[in-house]
């Protein structure tokens, strides 16, 4: 309605973990006196998935949700997932609130908030065992066995809070005449499900948070790794989600891979990673402080902004580009206070597709500007000279008895011709040739224009030769 100003809703923090009640206040400003029957209020939490798929030749639109909370005011003391937003599947809390007004229509708003969850605490068992690795390669040449290459690595722990650093351990042994070296690669995987019909529909998205690449190792030579620690840090991602959501699953691997110069990557080894929301901690040490951040850009969840959460300017067609787009809402997740490190050191390639690339180079030769073609020395012997003067001749001059020589001449005037002529104005030297009067040739078209050169003398005499150029730019081509 005109006269409600404002009508909104303030929470006391953004950030809520399951069990915990929600407190805050709903604030409505007026110009004018109305008469309220009440404000209603719904807490909802869902997750919803959505893609298009094409079936029977038709395009169509799949989804499917699932609740959480569903008109209650306290969030139960449950495993909820955390809020999760991505293109294709989203996890969001939030209140919507609605004003009675009796005879009139009734303002609305909605209020959303993030949810820490699940519960994963770094300090539990199973995350605290060590997890060993090793895998090892035999290279052969014919009948001989060349030294093998070894690959081991340790996790020390294998639950991490977002801003700890991966504590792992490698250790190489090269028996090969290559030089090796190891990558750490940190992987984001999430899986997108459709419950629907008999089989159901699954998406799956993976993506390569960061690469880390070791000194090389030479040949016959063994190297520890023991410091890497002080250069892999988990960024701030979404919270692992196993058996949490039905529709939405979320889990991470920390791959360790050995690349030789020649063979490439000849091992890897995999470690599954949990991502909590508890942090490790020293026993009988006081709980660390928590920050809460937006996810990377470059992982699901954090490269995503739904345009309903964007309050962005109309463009004018004005030169000044100062168009920045404000943003109402973002999940934020836990993590301990930390400094960022750029943890990937290895130069990315062009991002351009092949399919790109294939269009690009048709486009270049379509508009690549023509140039004639070198004039080639043709041996005297070659009988493809009196065919290719042959073509050029008038069918008066064709009968006549033209010795070797004479066409090697007429070939070289031939050449000289096309490289002196102005193709724009061409000249005819004859005067007395004139064209019938049934010729009525429009000057767009391409004329038949007869020309006489002058050789120089073979002998003692000098020749006259009479060309019929039919097309100008075919015999430039020539």
């Amino acid at each position: 309605m005109d006269y409600v100003r404002k009508f909104d809703i303030e929470l006391d923090k953004d950030v809520y973990y399951a069990g915990e009640t929600l407190t805050g206040k709903v604030v409505v400003q007026n110009i004018e006196n109305i008469k309220v029957q009440g404000i209603r209020l719904v807490l909802r939490g869902k997750a919803h998935v959505e893609w298009k798929i094409t079936r029977a030749g038709e395009r169509r639109t799949v989804r499917d949700d699932e609740y959480y909370i569903d008109e209650k005011k306290i969030l139960p003391e449950t495993a909820l997932p955390c809020s999760f937003e991505s293109k294709i599947g989203t996890i969001r809390y939030y209140i919507r609130m609605t004003m009675d007004i009796p005879y009139s229509s009734s303002p609305q708003g909605i209020k959303y908030f993030t949810v820490i969850g699940p519960h994963i605490d770094c300090m539990d068992e199973r995350y605290m065992s060590p997890c060993h690795a090793k895998d090892k390669r035999y290279s052969c040449c014919l009948c001989c066995n060349k030294g093998p290459v070894l690959l081991s690595a340790v996790l020390e722990r294998s639950a991490y809070c977002c801003g700890e650093n991966v504590r792992l351990k490698t250790e190489v042994q090269n028996g090969s005449d290559e030089n090796v070296w190891i990558i750490c690669r940190f992987v984001q995987n999430v899986e997108y499900f459709i419950n629907k019909g008999v089989l159901g529909m699954n998406k799956h998205v993976t993506h390569r948070i960061w690469e880390f690449k070791t000194d090389e190792v030479c040949p016959h030579h063994s190297e520890k790794f023991e410091n890497l620690q002080s250069v892999l840090q988990v960024p701030v991602v979404p919270t692992t989600l196993v058996d949490v959501c039905s529709v939405i699953q979320i889990c991470y691997s920390l791959k360790v891979v050995m690349v030789m110069d020649n063979a490439g990557e000849v091992l890897e080894l995999e470690f599954p990673v949990t991502v909590a929301t508890v942090p490790f901690r020293i026993p009988n040490s006081p709980m660390p402080i928590l920050q809460y951040d937006v996810a990377a850009l470059n992982v699901e969840g954090g490269m995503y902004i739904s345009s309903e959460f964007q309050l962005g300017q109309v463009y004018m067609g004005d030169d000044e580009t100062d168009t920045d787009d404000v943003v109402l809402y973002r999940p934020i997740y836990v993590c301990v206070p930390h400094e960022r490190i750029q943890v990937t050191n290895i130069e990315k390639e062009g991002k351009m597709s092949r399919a790109g690339s294939r269009i690009s180079m048709t486009r270049l030769f379509e508009k690549r500007p023509f140039s004639p073609p070198k004039t080639k020395e043709v041996d005297k012997e070659d009988s493809s000279i009196t065919d290719l003067n042959k073509d050029f001749l008038t069918p008066e001059m064709s009968k006549l008895d033209i010795t070797e020589p004479q066409l090697e001449v007429i070939d070289h005037m031939c050449t000289d011709f096309v490289n002196k002529a102005d193709m724009t104005s061409l000249e005819v030297p004859n005067e007395n040739y004139s064209p019938a009067p049934s010729d009525s040739r429009s000057s767009n078209q391409i004329q038949e224009q007869d020309c006489i050169l002058e050789a120089p003398s073979c002998s003692s005499e000098q020749t006259l030769i009479m060309f019929n150029i039919r097309n100008v730019d075919e015999m430039f081509i020539r």
